[in-house]
């Protein structure tokens, strides 16, 4: 599904350079459920953009499902990544004089489906997150977590290929965080690629394979078998800290 080879990435010129990619190999098969950890700085939110056609890389290579992913023109990009990707970010990213079936629909508005059908699709989505009674309600009126829900059933709605959720349970507290990876759980389990960047371990201890950044650099891949360990030792280190 997902296949980078020998990513590179740069902000800047000259010696004002940044080099925050320093070559990325990296395969994610369809239906995976990956999380990407790092400190501030170690390029996992540069990743992200890139594997969400949010930005350009510099050198290497990033095929789609396929499909070659460079220098593409901003139609082409739009094109593609509402065909393939769904986003879900911290902030939730709802249009706030929208109200929640309004914001599930816009994928829809922009594939040029008509008013009635896209709202009658996003109440559907909005069903399955157990939103339907919100469908109404405005962003302000909604909590966190049924905030995020409603995202979710956005990036649902356009019926993509891969879920690129950008710290998703950062704004929520612990037990709504929770329901949150449920959700992501249940839409994995339906086939769909889910590939989420957080900082927090319990989150990450909820996906099928951790991808660890450093300095622009994959430092560890810690895959299934591997996670119940790792799980462990992050839970006694909390617990003697």
């Amino acid at each position: 599904m997902i296949h980078l080879n020998n990513v590179h990435k740069s902000y800047g010129t000259g010696n004002n350079s940044l080099h925050v990619l320093k070559g990325i190999d990296l395969n994610i098969p369809k239906g995976a459920f990956v999380s990407i950890m790092g400190s501030s700085g170690s390029g996992k939110s540069t990743l992200l953009n890139i594997l969400g056609i949010l930005d350009n890389y510099d050198e290497g290579s990033y095929y789609l499902d396929g499909t070659l992913v460079k220098d593409m023109s901003e139609k082409h990009a739009a094109k593609l990544r509402n065909e393939m990707l769904g986003f879900v970010f911290q902030s939730f990213n709802l249009i706030s004089f929208k109200n929640a079936m309004e914001n599930v629909a816009l994928p829809l508005y922009y594939q040029g489906v008509n008013r009635k059908k896209r709202n009658k699709i996003a109440l559907e989505y909005l069903d399955k997150m157990g939103l339907l009674p919100w469908a109404t309600h405005m962003p302000n009126e909604l909590s966190g977590g049924q905030k995020q829900r409603v995202a979710i059933a956005r990036s649902l709605i356009s019926q993509p290929k891969v879920i690129v959720a950008d710290e998703p349970t950062g704004a929520l507290d612990t037990a709504t965080s929770y329901e949150v990876m449920e959700i992501l759980k249940e839409i994995n389990g339906d086939g769909i690629t889910v590939i989420i960047v957080t900082h927090e371990h319990d989150i990450a201890a909820m996906t099928h394979q951790i991808i660890r950044l450093k300095d622009g650099i994959i430092s560890e891949i810690i895959q299934n078998g591997e996670l119940k360990e790792w799980k462990q030792q992050y839970t006694k280190a909390r617990v003697t800290a």
